[in-house]
């Protein structure tokens, strides 16, 4: 009887002891493993991810639709507090940000500013100068239309007005002409009449 209770405690042992050991295995399992991500809406046509690593690292990646200056932002924040966030362009050029306080908040043109993504406003300068310049070209080509109708109908009025002088020419010319030749033949007669 002694040696089945000797049996009966030694099992007993080590099915506590299996037990114990498998407890402890699959608590220090679920210290160190990671948390599943999860992916919520955020603001200015944005979508944010957040997930922490086995060694709790938290990791948040905002990623942004549609934005010409910034695809996305990771802020990635350390067990012991230390934060860092990057930016990166839809060029795929990575910036740190320095002022990231309200970064998973902010608009995505803050954002751009924040980490200086300053090309895309080279480009909108381009853009409002192309504008510029085709604003100029639109006014210079109709002040050069309203410049040629005015030539026109100045060049129509010349041509009017030098039709009527050169009309009044000739009608004076003609004038003079007869009386020229009026007094001509006047003064023929009178000679003829002195010399017989």
């Amino acid at each position: 009887m002694t040696r089945w209770l000797t049996i009966l405690i030694l099992v007993i042992f080590v099915g506590l002891a299996v037990g114990c050991s498998t407890t402890n295995e699959t608590a220090n399992g679920n210290s160190n493993a990671a948390t599943e991500a999860t992916t919520k809406p955020g603001p200015d046509n944005s979508e944010i991810t957040t997930k922490v690593d086995a060694n709790g690292v938290k990791t948040e990646e905002r990623v942004f639709h549609n934005n010409p200056k910034v695809a996305r932002i990771v802020v990635t924040t350390n067990k012991n507090g230390t934060r860092t966030v990057k930016a990166y362009s839809p060029k795929g050029e990575e910036r740190e940000v320095k002022d990231s306080d309200d970064i998973m908040t902010a608009t995505g043109d803050k954002v751009a500013s924040a980490a200086g993504f300053v090309a895309d406003k080279a480009e909108d300068v381009g853009g409002a100068a192309k504008d510029a310049g085709e604003a100029t070209k639109e006014k210079t080509e109709a002040a050069a239309a309203k410049t040629a109708d005015t030539a026109k109908s100045v060049g129509s009025k010349t041509a009017e007005e030098a039709k009527k002088v050169g009309d009044k020419t000739v009608s004076g010319a003609k004038t003079v002409g007869s009386k020229t030749v009026s007094g001509a033949k006047k003064a023929g007669d009178a000679v003829k009449k002195v010399i017989p």
